[in-house]
């Protein structure tokens, strides 16, 4: 790789992890072609970027970046790196649990995950991250905690209302 190209994969990374909150390191030294094939599809179809760089690339795009803020990724920079690019933070985590579920394998394995500022070291974080409650998910929560009290109150009232009306028309028409 001459340094023009070097650079130029670094500019494509860094605008990659500026557009991006979330991100997995995952390594897939071991899958095959076709596998490796087959994960791209997997992430292409529900949005997820995959790329495969270098390690040094990859961390001369987040360095330059925010060293601060991605210091925690770096560990992670060994061997064969794909990042997975999401919008969605636990998008790739299911997209790795179901690859190894159809595989009956290990891999990919998870090194790492960026998660709107927050850094995950290590596979045994998989799970959890596979569980984590995005944005509108949480919203929707919200919004069903703050309605459920309010239709119970509605509801009770109504019945009331109701009672004290039918009540009063049976008096009436005595």
């Amino acid at each position: 790789m001459t340094k023009d190209q070097k650079n130029e994969v670094i500019e494509l990374l860094k605008g990659k992890f500026s557009q991006y909150n979330n991100f997995y390191v995952a390594d897939t030294e071991s899958l095959t072609v076709e596998q490796v094939g087959k994960l791209r599809r997997a992430c292409f179809n529900k949005q997820v970027e995959m790329k495969v760089a270098k390690n040094t690339l990859i961390r001369k795009a987040l360095e330059s970046l925010d060293n601060e803020k991605y210091a925690g990724m770096y560990d992670s920079l060994h061997k064969v790196t794909a990042l997975m690019f999401s919008e969605n933070p636990k998008e790739p985590a299911l997209i790795i649990s179901s690859f190894r579920k159809e595989s009956n394998g290990e891999k990919p394995v998870l090194k790492a995950a960026f998660i709107n500022g927050d850094v995950y070291m290590g596979d045994n974080n998989l799970k959890a991250l596979t569980q984590i409650k995005t944005k509108n998910e949480l919203i929707g929560e919200v919004i069903g905690l703050l309605q459920s009290p309010a239709k119970r109150v509605l509801a009770a009232l109504l019945h009331h209302h109701e009672q004290k009306a039918g009540g009063a028309e049976a008096a009436a028409a005595e």
